[in-house]
């Protein structure tokens, strides 16, 4: 088992069990997120998740590189096949993905972070890109991903130096929204987690989806599809719910319906 899986009411948290390996990214780990992935997407009843590494020292190493270094390059074409579909399962997912940065996030790390929609971590925490100094460069979405939360040059700045971030310096540029105590990350995490599940499960789907996909679009296409994404809001239970808690003031009482 490559992954724990603890439930908190409509909260998971995925945590890489890989501390002794710096939670590397191998491919049974990928595998098996996908297995993961795959189940939360069909599971109604899970609003939040939460991706977090074992230990104090690493989220993630990136690529597991005893392993890559027995692969040929057929071998290594497939890992990327899968480690692509695996990061872009978190934006597929209907659930806002919470990453909670326990230690460093480097290369495949790092973009594993970037994939999931909002970013919280320990004030121990780095962040790198460091593949420009191995010959390669980010080829899991780091690329594209960090300069459209950045900024263009901000990324290229990164990723040409292939310097490690603090955390403080990450919360300064974007990249994470909340740095912690480390003794306070994992309870910070699910504050967060709870803060987002409290509203309208068809409402996180829906503004979800409007942000990434109409990051790829004009802006009056990305506005009409904005307005699309809104309308199928209308005729919910759980917004009728939420306008009659308003008028009993109460706090509603959300389905996802």
């Amino acid at each position: 088992m490559e992954w724990d899986v603890e439930r908190f009411g409509a909260i998971e948290r995925w945590t890489i069990l890989g501390e002794p390996r710096r939670n590397s990214l191998s491919v049974a780990l990928l595998r098996e997120l996908l297995d993961h992935q795959a189940r939360a997407a069909a599971d109604k009843g899970l609003r939040v998740v939460i991706v977090t590494g074992a230990g104090t020292k690493a989220f993630c190493a990136g690529a597991d590189l005893k392993e890559r270094a027995r692969m040929d390059e057929g071998a290594v074409a497939g890992f990327h096949k899968t480690i692509r579909a695996a990061f872009d399962g978190f934006e597929a997912m209907p659930q806002p993905v919470i990453a909670a940065l326990n230690g460093a996030a480097l290369g495949g790390g790092l973009e594993l972070a970037l994939a999931c929609d909002l970013r919280i971590a320990a004030e121990g925490a780095e962040v790198a890109l460091p593949e420009v100094g191995l010959g390669i460069i980010p080829g899991a979405g780091g690329t594209q991903r960090l300069p459209r939360m950045v900024g263009v040059a901000r990324a290229k700045e990164l990723i040409l130096t292939a310097r490690r971030v603090s955390a403080a310096e990450a919360l300064a540029m974007g990249l994470v929204g909340q740095v912690v105590a480390q003794d306070q990350l994992a309870a910070a995490a699910l504050a967060l987690a709870e803060r987002v599940a409290r509203n309208a499960p068809v409402s996180l789907r829906q503004a979800k989806r409007a942000v990434d996909r109409g990051l790829a679009l004009p802006l009056g296409e990305a506005l009409d599809l904005e307005n699309r994404l809104y309308q199928a809001c209308i005729p919910t239970a759980d917004r009728q719910e939420a306008l009659q808690a308003f008028a009993e003031k109460r706090a509603p009482v959300f389905k996802g319906e």
